[in-house]
């Protein structure tokens, strides 16, 4: 049995978009270009042509089994800063399909790892069999998965050694994501260490400098705001195309 880590740009989707530029591309045909509408429909069409190689790209750039494998260059670096004491306990919040989660727990195999989504219809293709599936795949007992959501988590304060998580809060609607990263700080213990990557640009997260010097004297040390697109794990030209720009990692100590 080999995991299945997916790919959060699903071939359904760039066939989706694809059968939309082939429908339109035959509409310009059928109308030619010569009225106002046949040039509508062939603009549509071009649109539609390049958001469908945007998506393809995109896909072979994140797929496990492609030569770029940016996912699993990424989940490794992010999983290489979390430290958990042996026996402790790490959240991984936003799993998807527990990739960072597993990479963690073989990291860390005298810890447990819990991984939580919302598992939504957005990414059908996820779910916590698939996660335990993975780790089943993987070999490795030493993780958990279950339902769960990032603005209000089901835990207790100062619950977990170590809190991590990958691409996810840019994907919820909020107009404060700076409270939902407090919301993930909130679980962890005194003396946890903490690494979350996202698309942390001033667009979606605001100040993250002074959310960082906020962090520091609310008594957090060693806080880092590390940027990932300067060859860390991606270059400033693969961050821009793929819309990754300001991806970055906030990590530190409580």
């Amino acid at each position: 049995m080999k995991a299945d880590y997916k790919n959060w740009m699903p071939k359904g989707m760039i066939l989706g978009a694809l059968a939309v530029a082939v429908v339109f591309c035959i509409a310009t045909v059928i109308i030619g270009v010569a009225s106002v509408v046949g040039k509508v429909v062939l603009v549509l069409t071009i649109l539609c042509a390049i958001i469908t190689l945007w998506m393809f790209l995109m896909h072979r750039a994140f797929s496990y089994n492609g030569t770029r494998q940016m996912s699993k260059q990424i989940i490794e670096g992010v999983a290489s800063y979390v430290k958990i004491p042996d026996g402790g306990k790490c959240l991984d919040v936003g799993c998807g399909s527990g990739a960072l989660s597993i990479a963690v727990a073989k990291r860390n195999p005298n810890a447990q790892v819990i991984g939580i989504d919302r598992w939504g219809k957005e990414y059908a293709s996820f779910s916590k069999n698939l996660c335990e599936s993975n780790s089943a795949a993987e070999g490795v007992g030493n993780t958990s998965f279950q339902q769960g959501d990032a603005c209000k988590l089901d835990f207790p304060d100062e619950t977990f050694d170590a809190v991590t998580s990958n691409y996810v809060y840019h994907n919820i609607p909020s107009k404060d994501r700076q409270a939902i990263l407090l919301e993930t700080l909130r679980t962890l213990k005194k003396g946890g260490t903490f690494a979350i990557h996202d698309i942390m640009s001033n667009s979606k997260y605001g100040d993250m400098e002074s959310f960082v010097k906020k962090l520091k004297d609310m008594g957090y040390e060693e806080v880092k705001f590390v940027d990932t697109t300067n060859g860390m794990f991606m270059s400033k030209w693969e961050s821009t195309w793929m819309s990754l720009s300001g991806s970055a990692i906030l990590m530190g100590r409580k």
